[in-house]
């Protein structure tokens, strides 16, 4: 446990100041921010909605570009990025050659990858909340505090990141084995694309037990603004088939990590 937490905050301090770490904080900011900007310019087409639908219409923008194409590519960057410092100073065997097992170093790396996924997820829902509040009190004619669904959109980003697990332990181990980014970035670009199409366009029954497709698959039917209701089912077939995919290519991974040195 000791190896572990040390290559934990090792992990830390390496990427403190690189954009891996900063852009989990600057992704959700931007995007928010914009949302924030159009319905600040464009009130007027928003004061006769009722505050549910006001928040449902706010929230749902940015939960739709996360959960249809930017999530998955954004994962592969910070997948990437974790395991870039390795390679670009060529220290793989040197890290494996350490006190520390290949077992805590390993998993240190991917719980802090998936750390780094779960605080852009929670961010996107606290900015998102932050500069709602900020429309109500700088524009009051937008009910947006008669009505709370602060809950819910945390939920819901947490299923969103729960959705990206299995797309977390690919990426994270392609990205470990190989030095060039254009190759899991390749996987990545065609996985999205091909999730999309399989569970937004095709619509294919088993599209759910397909990585690239299960952050879709979480959002699709949550909080659209026509629904009397927001509610978020937490573990649904997607999530469940995400997190069944995650452990076990986290587990394969080790194995294949132990027994080849990487390059």
């Amino acid at each position: 446990m000791k190896g572990f937490l040390l290559s934990l905050q090792s992990e830390f301090y390496k990427s403190r100041k690189t954009l891996g770490f900063w852009s989990p904080i600057i992704l959700p900011l931007i995007i928010t921010f914009l949302v924030f900007l159009g319905f600040f310019l464009k009130s007027e087409k928003f004061v006769h909605d009722p505050p549910m639908m006001l928040w449902l219409k706010f929230s749902s923008i940015p939960i739709g570009i996360m959960g249809s194409l930017l999530l998955p590519m954004f994962v592969v960057f910070i997948a990437y990025s974790v395991n870039s410092i390795e390679h670009k100073a060529d220290t793989w065997k040197m890290l494996f050659t350490l006190p520390i097992s290949k077992w805590a170093i390993y998993s240190a790396k991917f719980v802090y990858t998936a750390f780094l996924v779960l605080m852009c997820m929670m961010l996107f829902a606290t900015f998102t909340i932050g500069w709602a509040n900020l429309l109500a009190a700088m524009k009051p004619e937008l009910k947006f505090g008669a009505f709370h669904m602060e809950k819910e959109l945390y939920l819901l980003y947490f299923k969103l990141f729960l959705a990206s697990l299995g797309i977390v332990s690919l990426q994270f181990l392609l990205s470990l084995l190989w030095k060039d980014f254009l190759k899991p970035m390749g996987i990545g670009f065609v996985g999205t694309i091909a999730g999309v199409i399989l569970s937004g366009t095709v619509k294919w029954e088993y599209a759910y037990l397909i990585p690239f497709s299960q952050p879709l698959l979480a959002i699709m039917g949550t909080g659209k603004p026509h629904q009397a209701k927001v509610g978020v089912d937490l573990l649904t077939k997607e999530v469940s088939a995400s997190l069944i995919i995650a452990i076990a290519i986290f587990i394969i991974g080790y194995f294949i990590v132990q027994r080849k040195s990487v390059k």
